[in-house]
């Protein structure tokens, strides 16, 4: 499975002129945790996320300044725009990066969105969610999408699939290895599939 069979094409982006506060309302709005941040030319330039629009933010009570030890002091002002605040340092893939790897970056890097790009071009986005929504396949879903695939790669059309927890079943009643492998490997990049097993079937 590779990005492009997961990602998001309709992309909610700002740019780095965008004001920070119009930036936190598009955040809340669509539920987002991370915008990709595109120049004038849709450029990937940066990605500002929760984190880096809370910070100086949230205002000190004023109440609670009477208390000399305080522990949260006054924040200054807090940066006007996104270009301010976002992280340049940014983590991208192409459409043709293996979704594990994209799943396994997220994971190590405490990341929740990677941006999907083609020559400097945003072009799409995976989240976590992304991932999350072809682990919540149903079988009976998987199953039908792996017998579609099975039929157009194949002249035959007699693969038998079942799914039980995501995890395919192929029943060959052939027993070419070369034609086992090509299916296992079709079967494998359907959204949602953690693994093939291919048995004998009887003719």
């Amino acid at each position: 499975m590779r990005a492009r069979d997961v990602m998001t094409q309709a992309v909610i982006t700002v740019h780095p002129f965008t004001p920070a506060k119009e930036a936190a309302e598009v955040l809340v709005t669509n539920g987002f945790t991370a915008l990709p941040v595109v120049n004038v030319d849709g450029l990937l330039v940066g990605v500002v996320t929760e984190a880096d629009l809370l910070s100086g933010r949230i205002g000190v009570d004023p109440r609670s300044l009477v208390h000399a030890e305080w522990p949260v002091p006054p924040a200054g002002t807090p940066a006007a725009t996104v270009g301010a605040v976002m992280t340049k340092d940014v983590i991208s893939r192409g459409p043709n990066a293996d979704a594990a790897e994209l799943a396994q970056i997220m994971l190590q890097r405490h990341l929740r969105a990677i941006p999907i790009v083609v020559d400097g071009r945003l072009v799409g986005i995976v989240t976590r969610r992304d991932l999350l929504r072809t682990i919540a396949r149903s079988d009976e879903e998987i199953a039908k999408d792996v017998r579609h695939h099975l039929e157009h790669c194949f002249d035959r059309g007699d693969w038998h699939a079942t799914v039980h927890g995501g995890v395919v079943t192929l029943v060959d009643e052939f027993g070419d290895q070369s034609e086992q492998h090509i299916a296992t490997v079709v079967a494998s990049a359907v959204p949602g599939v953690v693994d093939v097993r291919v048995t004998a079937g009887s003719r």
